[in-house]
């Protein structure tokens, strides 16, 4: 990975060296599984969840966002999710999806950032 990807990455919200740490430092690897990132459904199913105000569903979709965004070391959107999970199960509707403008641009700028 050259010096620039990895500020892009890093400017974007990916911890990279932690995620080298637990990808063995097999770039490759962790390349793989960013690329797979903007494509994993849950972003999706969080906001499609939200606009059909289904409760379960917004929470599922964003359990497993959290745990994916743990896996690749993005700790911003990861602490941003956690706050959202435990707003969901307090059944703060209301604050949950008030997260929702801040998770929207932070993934929007890891989806960009991988794909440059």
């Amino acid at each position: 990975m050259d010096l620039m990807r990895k500020q892009r990455l890093t400017d974007a919200g990916i911890d990279v060296d932690s995620a080298l740490e637990r990808f063995m430092n097999n770039e490759a690897l962790l390349e793989r599984f960013l690329a797979k990132f903007p494509a994993d459904p849950n972003h999706g199913r969080l906001v499609a969840a939200i606009a059909a105000g289904d409760r379960e569903a917004a929470l599922t979709a964003a359990h497993t966002m959290k745990g994916v965004c743990g896996n690749l070391s993005m700790p911003a959107l990861f602490e941003l999710l956690t706050r959202q999970v435990a707003a969901f199960r307090a059944d703060d509707w209301d604050g949950a999806v008030a997260m929702m403008p801040e998770l929207d641009r932070m993934y929007d700028g890891l989806c960009t950032a991988i794909a440059l």
